[in-house]
C-alpha cells in the first residue's frame, strides 16, 4: 500500500504550553476565539496550549513553540503519522510536543528549532511545508 503523502502548514502564532494544578478551573486568559487552543485535563494536571501572549508571566509554562498542522482530515485507519514525523526530528535532536484532534495532528517544535525542523521534515518525508 502506498504511503499517504502529507502536507504540513505552519501556524503563524508563537505558542506556549502551560501547566496548571489538576483541580484548577479553566483560566480566564484562555480565549476560545484564538486560532489554536487546546486544553487537556488529567487527574495530575490541566494543560493549556494557546498563543504565548495569552499566558500570564506568573503561570508555569514552556514558551516559544511553533506549530505544524498536518493538513487533514486524516482517516482514523491511517497508522504511523506521528511516528513518521517524530522519528526524523528525534534523530536530529529536535524536541516535539504533539497534539491530536479528531481531524488531524499538530506537531509543535521550539521556535529556535523551526528552521532545522522544517528542513528535516522536507528531506525525510518529502513533505510540502
Amino acid at each position: 500500500m502506498a504511503e499517504t503523502r502529507l502536507t504540513l502548514s505552519l501556524l503563524p502564532e508563537m505558542l506556549a504550553v502551560a501547566r496548571l494544578p489538576a483541580g484548577a478551573l479553566l483560566p480566564g486568559w484562555v480565549d476560545w476565539s484564538d486560532p489554536f487552543v487546546t486544553v487537556s485535563r488529567t487527574r495530575d494536571e490541566l494543560s493549556v496550549v494557546c498563543p504565548e501572549a495569552r499566558v500570564p508571566g506568573d503561570v508555569r509554562a514552556e514558551r516559544g513553540w511553533r506549530g505544524f498542522k498536518v493538513e487533514g482530515p486524516l482517516d482514523f485507519a491511517l497508522t504511523g503519522i506521528l511516528a513518521r514525523l517524530a522519528a526524523p526530528l528525534a534523530e536530529a535532536g529536535i524536541s516535539i510536543f504533539a497534539v491530536s484532534t479528531y481531524d488531524t495532528d499538530y506537531l509543535l517544535v521550539r521556535a529556535a528549532d523551526l528552521e532545522a525542523a522544517t528542513a528535516v521534515l522536507r528531506r525525510q518525508n518529502e513533505l510540502r511545508v
